[in-house]
């Protein structure tokens, strides 16, 4: 008998988790203001010590090599959230900032939820 309790409370706990967590609301990485960025950013000029006192550090870091052979840094910010079930209406936003060898930025992209 005591072994049945057991399981039929593992088994409560187990579908009680599963019920919660399909109403759950799910976030990937760490949201960022590109408003903020966009208003004080200058292609040219701006560093990537700027840019990481504008936004923090970047969720990823790679290297970008354009068809001409050129060579960028390429720091990645992102921001996603939804709610279980419905993830096709969940909302991310992606930022792509291309520094040159001098940390210098020379390109961004972003996609996803605007300002």
């Amino acid at each position: 008998m005591l072994l049945t309790s057991r399981f039929c409370q593992s088994t409560f706990v187990i579908l009680l988790i599963a019920v919660l967590g399909a109403c759950s609301t799910v976030q990937v990485g760490r949201n960022f203001d590109l408003g903020v960025f966009e208003s004080k950013v200058q292609r040219g000029v701006s560093t990537q010590a700027q840019v990481r006192g504008w936004l923090g550090a970047p969720a990823g870091v790679g290297v970008a090599v354009e068809t001409g052979g050129e060579r960028f840094d390429e720091w990645s910010y992102y921001y996603g959230e939804g709610q279980f079930p419905n993830m096709p209406d969940a909302r991310l936003k992606i930022l792509q900032i291309k520094f040159d060898q001098a940390g210098i930025v020379r390109g961004y992209h972003w996609s996803g939820e605007g300002k």
